[in-house]
C-alpha cells in the first residue's frame, strides 16, 4: 500500500465528503479529450494497415503487435466515453466509438449495460456476477456440485483469462447476450457478422498472414491484456468483499477496486486504468486527469496495490475463493 503522511490521517474524508472532493476533477478538457481520441484512433487505423498490408512478415508481425496495445488504449477511451465522462454529444465520435465497439466486440448496448451493473454491484457477495469475475465464498464453493465447481474454477482460470478473445468477448459480450436478449442486442449479432466478414474478406483478398498478424494477434493481445486488467483490479491480494446489506459504495471503490502501479509506456497503453479505485469512487473524472487527483487527495493515496509484474500476477491468479473468516481471497485449500 503506499503511504500517506502521518499529518494528513486525522483529517482524511470519509463517504459523501470525499466524493465530493474528486468533483472539481470531474470535468472534461475538450482539446485533450480529442486529442487523445484522433491520436489513437489514427494510430490505430494506421497499424492495422501495416499489419495487413505491408511487404515483409516481419514488418506485419511488428505492426500487428504495436496494434493490440493500442487497441487497449483506445478501449479505455471508449469505456470512458460509455461513461458519459468525454466527447458527449458530438455525432463524430458517436460514429467512431460505436463502430470500435462493433470492432472489437464489445457493442455498446451488452458493455454499457453490464459495466453500469458492475459499478453499482462491485464486490457484494450475493449478487449476479454480471460484469465481472464470479466469487464465491468458502461455504458456497463447498456446497457446490463438481460439475458447478469446474464451472466455477474455468471461468476463473488463467487459460481463459488469456483467450480473453473467445471467452470473454466472443462469447461472453457478443454471443451470450444475443442467447440471453437478442433482441435488445442486436448490435451483438452485427459485431460477430462483422468480425467474420472481416476475417474471410481478409484470407481470401490478403492471405492468411495478413489474418494473422492484422486480425488474430492484435485481438490476441488486446483482448488477453483486457480480460487480466479486469479480473486483477478485483481480485488482489488485500481486496475485500461484502454481504449485500453491509456494502457502501466508497468502500467497494477504496478497498475493493486495486491501484495498479505501471510505468510511464503501460501507463499509457492502459490509459491510466491502473487508476481503478479512483475510477470506481467517481468515474465521471476523464482518465487523463487520474493521476492529478491521485496526487491531489491523500485519502486515494493508501490503496492496495498490484502491478504487471511476474509476481503480482501470479498472486492475483491463484486467489479462487473468499473467506468469510479470514476477510481474505484465498487459493483453493489443498
Amino acid at each position: 500500500m503506499l503511504t500517506v503522511p502521518n499529518e494528513t490521517k486525522d483529517n482524511m474524508r470519509k463517504g459523501k465528503e470525499l466524493i465530493l472532493a474528486t468533483k472539481p476533477f470531474a470535468k472534461e478538457d475538450r482539446a485533450k479529450s480529442w486529442t487523445a481520441m484522433l491520436s489513437t484512433f489514427l494510430l490505430l487505423v494506421g497499424l492495422n494497415i501495416l499489419a495487413l498490408t505491408a511487404p515483409w512478415f516481419m514488418l506485419k508481425l511488428a505492426a500487428g503487435i504495436l496494434q493490440g496495445l493500442v487497441i487497449v488504449r483506445f478501449f479505455v477511451i471508449y469505456h470512458d466515453y460509455l461513461h458519459h465522462t468525454i466527447l458527449q454529444k458530438s455525432a463524430v465520435a458517436n460514429a467512431i466509438m460505436t463502430a470500435f465497439g462493433i470492432y472489437i466486440m464489445a457493442p455498446k448496448s451488452i458493455w454499457k449495460r453490464s459495466h453500469d451493473y458492475h459499478h453499482n454491484h462491485n464486490s457484494k457477495l450475493f449478487s449476479a456476477s454480471i460484469g465481472s469475475y464470479p466469487v464465491a465464498t468458502r461455504k458456497k464453493f463447498e456446497s457446490m456440485t463438481k460439475s458447478e465447481r469446474r464451472e466455477y474454477l474455468a471461468i476463473r482460470h488463467p487459460l481463459t483469462i488469456t483467450m480473453g478473445y473467445f471467452s470473454m468477448f466472443m462469447f461472453g459480450m457478443c454471443i451470450n447476450s444475443l442467447m440471453s436478449s437478442a433482441r435488445r442486442h442486436l448490435d451483438s449479432l452485427l459485431a460477430l457478422i462483422v468480425h467474420a466478414t472481416f476475417i474471410t474478406l481478409t484470407v481470401i483478398f490478403l492471405g492468411w498472414q495478413s489474418w494473422l498478424t492484422g486480425i488474430m494477434i492484435p485481438f490476441f493481445i488486446s483482448t488477453g491484456i483486457g480480460a487480466y486488467l479486469f479480473y486483477a483490479q478485483h481480485n488482489f491480494p488485500g481486496v475485500i468483499f461484502q454481504a449485500n446489506e453491509d456494502w457502501a459504495y466508497e468502500t467497494a471503490a477504496l478497498k475493493s477496486s486495486s491501484y495498479m502501479k505501471l510505468n510511464p509506456f503501460w501507463a499509457w497503453v492502459t490509459a491510466n486504468i491502473g487508476y481503478h479505485h479512483i475510477h470506481h469512487l467517481n468515474s465521471r473524472i476523464p482518465f487523463y486527469k487520474l493521476p492529478e487527483v491521485m496526487r491531489q487527495l491523500p485519502e486515494l493515496q493508501g490503496a492496495t496495490t498490484t502491478s504487471l509484474s511476474i509476481k503480482d500476477i501470479r498472486r492475483c491468479l491463484r486467489l479462487k475463493i473468499w473467506d468469510p473468516e479470514q476477510q481474505q481471497l484465498i487459493p483453493l485449500p489443498k
